[in-house]
Formats: structure tokens, sequence, C-alpha cells
């Protein structure tokens, strides 16, 4: 059964005497939905639903209730260590939390936890189990500053490889493609050249790298369509600076850039 539970329940009477073996039992009329508190079990009786009958008395019993229609319901008797006795109408009927719910609660945890495969990876040679089984899923921790890798199916440890910065080399006129971004484009050119930065090819994040190697002057440029911005002394249309100057021109929105750099 699953068991349901409520923090708004308001505690009722019985409306007529059970014997001590009645499985079912009727409250004050129009209590039964307060005494749920919200709860609605389904049909069939695979709900059930904690009360306590005469509470704090002699004659304290734990019933589950696993029906309900209006103000009556079906009930298990002699719950949570109790024994079945006989109540008289009028007898105390309150939604409680006992000691039969906390164990229920703890064994569930205790059964999950078990099913769980436990794996600890503290130092070199560890074994780390990915199946209920506990088979080695052929896994160890690595050294310091490697990572984990899968190449066919199998993991491994690996150190992973410092990433290059590519350099592509230019010495005309250049409008940039997305195969740039991240890259290094220098210019190499005695007279003055310009870098494009196109219309619909970027998208917010991302960036390009520009150095001007050449003794010429290196512009760079919108193409008509996109916006730059920068501290250039022309906004919108700055230069690297001077021989061996650089910049990076980052997308901030669509079709719009801003270039951070050696610029003037």
């Amino acid at each position: 059964m699953t068991r349901l539970y409520s923090s708004i329940s308001v505690e009722t009477t019985l409306a007529s005497t059970i014997s001590n073996s009645a499985t079912s039992m009727t409250v004050a009329t129009g209590t039964g939905t307060a005494l749920l508190g919200g709860v609605t079990l389904a049909a069939g009786n695979v709900d059930q639903f904690t009360v306590a009958i005469d509470p704090d008395t002699a004659n304290e019993e734990i019933v589950f209730i696993t029906g309900a229609a209006t103000d009556t319901f079906t009930i298990v008797r002699a719950r949570a260590g109790t024994s079945g006795v006989s109540h008289s109408a009028g007898a105390t009927v309150k939604h409680v939390l006992t000691s039969d719910d906390l164990t229920f609660y703890t064994t569930g945890v205790a059964t999950a936890n078990a099913a769980v495969p436990k794996s600890t990876l503290t130092t070199t040679g560890d074994t780390f189990y990915a199946s209920a089984a506990n088979t080695p899923a052929r896994l160890a921790i690595g050294s310091t500053g490697q990572v984990l890798t899968v190449a066919s199916g199998i993991p491994s440890w690996a150190t992973p490889a410092t990433p290059n910065l590519t350099i592509d080399a230019k010495s005309a006129n250049y409008s940039f493609v997305i195969g740039d971004l991240n890259k290094l484009i220098t210019m190499s050119s005695a007279s003055t050249t310009t870098f494009t930065v196109p219309n619909g090819v970027f998208t917010t994040g991302q960036q390009i790298n520009v150095q001007g190697i050449g003794t010429g002057l290196v512009q760079i440029r919108n193409d008509g369509t996109t916006t730059l911005t920068s501290t250039g002394a022309t906004s919108g249309a700055p230069n690297l600076r001077a021989q061996f100057s650089a910049a990076t021109i980052i997308c901030t929105g669509t079709n719009t850039f801003t270039v951070i750099g050696d610029i003037a």
C-alpha cells in the first residue's frame, strides 16, 4: 500500500460504536473530508491513511483508512502494535504519525541505498563500478590533472592536450569566415589593408583575434550592415594602433561586434 499523509487534518469523532473487529467506521456528519486533510484515497484499498481512535487513552488503537465514502471509511485494525478494541460513539479520531510509519520510511531508504552501486574514487588505481552487479567498468583514478575519456566504449584516464592557438596569415584585404573563430589572423602588408566583419556569419559570444605584423595600417571595418563599437578614434571604424598591435573582435549580439585591444 501507498502511505499518505496530511499536515492539515482536523480531528473528529465516531458517529457510532464500532466493535473490536469492525472493518468500517463512520465519523461525525460532514467531517470526513477534514479528517483526510485533502488526501484522496485511490479506489481498491491500495492507499492507507493512519489515524488513532481514542488517542492518549487506554483504548488507543491505530488503524489504517484504506477507502473513503464521504464520512464512512474502510479500515484495517490493530496497526503499529496496538490491539483491536471496541470504541464508543463520540470517541476521538485523529490523523497521526506513528513509529510504524517512520520504520517504513527508514526501511525504504535503506533498501534504496543498498541497491545503488558504491564507487570510491580517491587515489590512483581505485575502481569505478558502473553496474548494479558491481562489475568493474575498467575505469581508474588517474594522476592529478588527468580527465576521463571514452574510446570504443571503454572509459580510461588521459592527460588532455593543451589547446594551441591557430595562426592564419593574410597579406591583403580579408573578410572573416566562420572558420576564423578563436584563431589569430595576422596581416602582413606595407600598404593599408582592411579586415571586414561580415553579416550573418557569427553568433553572440564568438570571437576572432587579429594582429598587424606589417608596416601598413590595418583597419577593422563593418560590411555596411554589421555594427562595430570600440574605443578607437571612430568607434565604428577602429584601426590597429601600430605594427604588432593586436585586438579581439567579439560578437555581442546579432550582427553587432565590439573590438578590444591595442587600437586607435
